[in-house]
Order: structure tokens, then sequence, then C-alpha cells
């Protein structure tokens, strides 16, 4: 996530509302309200930050993280339901006539070893796997639960700006791509209000200040796999007398990548990583078995179907050539790419413009995506059009002075990964509520 299109300049601002893009309505009243507002909840949004971020929980454990959630959206007048998906939140909040409007913000965090330095630093430990781990927000989720009770408070607190319903929803799992369909599995979109559109907002590594709207396709599709390659375990002095499945493991790890270099266009995106091997005990032993984990990324249908039926081709193959049994190939997790409605885009660019003025970075459906993926595309590809926007976390200067220093700026998923937290919070609550009031919604088709 170091560099993508958040980080580009906003060059389209004047052709986006010159060819069509609603009107920006006059915001002015409505962002002093929402700033007084937040100037006198930030104290405590910052507390429950800081708090999440010491105590950190990992995808479907987030217990404690989805009851403090719920605590805090009942005290804002909301209807919550916990449980949802496992351990969902669902908080709904009716302000008559209107659209029905989904926000959400998912709330776990990642099985690493904190190394910021932060003096509210996580220690925590989980188990992942069956083993004992440390516990890490690191790719800043602990801002998005903050943000998402500072978008409660708002909303409840400004219900003479904007009619409607609103249903917010604290995400468990998104890590692992698990949560979105479990809440949608448990019934999301006939137990409560089913969404019209919907908003959601992530930290990144770019300048604090920046909040980006991407059209079109935002972020990347991921695949994730286990390869079980079978062999017949015996002494390692004696490997005619055994069938090695490892040498079958190590030949699939680089014959796959031919997938890549040599099956897929060249100018289309997609990355195919071996991210685990796991295989034996000891030197003199050949184990009967290795396993593969494999993770791909694509943005196109068409892509993503060539690196997944490539991945499995290969394996199979690996597996014959060692004249080894047929692998065991097991699917582990996935989700489509995230798409922004490029109506929504392009309204929200023009109504938010007169706020943020160049803080607001626009890029188009042509520009490039973010690699990583996002499993809210589960809500989109349930019919609800939505805006995701980044919010930038760094310090300027803290950026400047790492570019001048030739070292690289830590991204999400990075041990050392700390947004300033309160530029994060402020950003997504006013891009979100302003968003709201502002109207921003799909065209109508």
């Amino acid at each position: 996530m170091a560099k993508h299109w958040l980080w580009a300049a906003a060059s389209l601002a004047l052709s986006l509302i010159a060819t069509g893009a609603q009107a920006a309505p006059d915001l002015n009243t409505a962002n002093a309200q929402l700033t007084a507002l937040l100037d006198k909840n930030y104290p405590a949004l910052d507390a429950l930050y800081r708090d999440l971020h010491q105590n950190p929980e990992l995808g479907l454990q987030e217990v404690r993280t989805a009851g403090i959630l719920a605590q805090q959206l009942r005290k804002a007048g909301f209807a919550v339901t916990e449980k949802v998906g496992g351990t969902g939140v669902v908080g709904v909040l009716k302000n008559g006539e209107g659209p029905t409007i989904l926000i959400r913000a998912d709330m776990d965090a990642l099985p690493m070893e904190e190394k910021t330095g932060l003096a509210w630093a996580s220690k925590a430990r989980a188990t992942y796997e069956g083993k004992d781990v440390p516990v890490m927000h690191g790719c800043g989720h602990d801002t998005h639960v903050a943000y998402l009770v500072g978008v409660a408070q708002a909303l409840s607190a400004m219900r003479d700006s904007w009619s409607g319903t609103v249903v917010l929803i604290g995400q468990p799992a998104e890590e692992i791509l698990k949560g979105a369909k479990a809440m949608l599995d448990d019934g999301l979109l006939t137990r409560f209000p089913k969404p019209d559109y919907g908003f959601a907002a992530h930290v990144l590594n770019g300048p604090t200040g920046t909040v980006g709207i991407k059209a079109g396709t935002a972020f990347s599709a991921s695949d994730s796999y286990s390869i079980i390659f079978h062999g017949r375990g015996g002494h390692g002095s004696m490997p005619s007398m055994a069938l090695d499945p490892i040498p079958i493991a190590a030949r699939f790890v680089t014959d796959v990548q031919t997938v890549i270099s040599r099956e897929k266009d060249p100018a289309a995106f997609g990355v195919l990583t071996i991210g685990a091997i796991n295989a034996g005990s000891a030197p003199n032993i050949i184990p009967d078995s290795a396993e593969v984990k494999v993770n791909i990324r694509s943005l196109t249908p068409e892509v993503r179907q060539l690196l997944r039926s490539g991945a499995e081709r290969s394996a199979k193959a690996a597996a014959m050539m060692g004249n080894a049994p047929e692998p065991t190939i097991t699917y582990l997790t996935g989700t489509a790419s995230l798409v922004n409605d490029e109506s929504m885009a392009a309204n929200g660019f023009a109504t938010l413009k007169p706020v943020f003025g160049d803080r607001l970075l626009f890029a188009p459906a042509s520009a490039a995506p973010v690699s990583a993926s996002e499993d809210y595309s589960e809500f989109v590809d349930a019919g609800i059009p939505s805006l995701y926007f980044a919010i930038g976390g760094y310090d300027p200067a803290m950026l400047a002075d790492l570019k001048a220093k030739g070292q690289p700026v830590p991204t999400n998923h990075s041990p050392f990964f700390a947004p300033k937290a309160e530029p994060v919070i402020r950003n997504a609550v006013a891009a979100i509520v302003l968003s709201v009031i502002g109207g921003v919604r799909p065209d109508a088709k």
C-alpha cells in the first residue's frame, strides 16, 4: 500500500463538476456544527482508540470490542443487535422518511508483534491457528471503530440536518475475509432495514488531512488456498523407499509462477504469493505430506479465473511429475474486487470538495487500484452501491523526512504501522457524515 492512487493529485476537480456531477450543497453550517461536536467528543474518542489499540482482538474473537461498540451505539440512541454473524454489531437509527444508508467499520486485529514504540502499544496475545501469538492493530481498525462511534454521535446529534435510516455495522473478521459474508449469511439484509447505498473508510499510509475517492475498482480480489502434496514417509537415507513430497512442493512453487509470467497478459494486474510452506519434522525423516499456502490477487474476473485455474493445474501437474497422488486443494477464503459506484464517487467529490478543498483527492476509474483486498466488496456484491473512502494517516513532515532518508513508509500490516489517530478519526467522520447530510448517493438508473 506504499504508493497508489490516493496520493495522486486531484487533477479532475473542475472537469468533474463541469461534466454533470451533482451540484455541491452548501455544507458550511453542517461542517461548523460537526467540527464543534468533534471538538467536544474527541477526547473520549481518542481514549476509546487507545483502549482498543492496547486490547486488540483477532477475527471472530472481537467479543470485548463488540461489547464496547454496542454500548457506545446505544448511548448515541441506536437500536443495537449484537452477535450478528458471530461477533458483529448492528445499530439502527430511524429519522423520518428517506433512504436507508449502510455505514460500516471493521473491528479485528492481526496476529503480529507490535514494534511502534507507542506508549499505548499492544502486549496482547491470543490463539491463532492453534498457536499462541502476539496481536496488534496493524491495519488501523482501532481508528475505524472510533470513527464509527464518532459518526453515530454526530448523526444522532444532527438529526435536523438529514432524514432517513442509518444502519451502522461493526464488522468482524475483515482480515481473514470472512466477517462481511458471515453477517450477510446471518440475515443482515432481511433482519434489518435493507440499505439503498453505503459508506466505509480505511486509514492508509498517506498524508494526514487527505481524503481519497477512487471511482470504479478500488481494491483487488483475493483468493487463498491450502495445497497438500501427498507422499510416503521414510528414512532420509533411503529416498527410493519413500515418496518425498517436498521436491514436489518445491516444483510447484517455481512452476506456478509461469502462470503469471507466461499466461497472464503482462498489462493486467495479478499477483501469486506463496505465503507458507509446512513439511517435515527432522533432517533425516522424509515426511508423508507437504502443505503450501497460496494467495492470489487480481482485479478482473478473467484474471481471477486464470490464476485460480492455473494454480490448481500447476499443483496437479507437479504431483503427477512426482508420481504422487493428486494433491488436496482446499479453498480457504476470498473476496471479489471492491468496486466503488462511479456516480457516488463523482457526486461525493462534487459535494465534499467545497469543504475539504485540495485535501480531497480523486482518482478516475482508469487509475490503478490498491493491490490489497477488502471484504466490504461482499456488501457491494449483495446489491449495496457504495463509496469507500481512503483516509491519510501519516504526518506530512514525517513522510518528507522518510523520503529524504530513503526509508520506506510503514504500510498497513507493518509492525511499525502507527497512523496519527486524531486526523484519521476526524476526517473519516467528516467525510461520511457530510456525505449523508449532503445527499451523496448513486444516480438513479
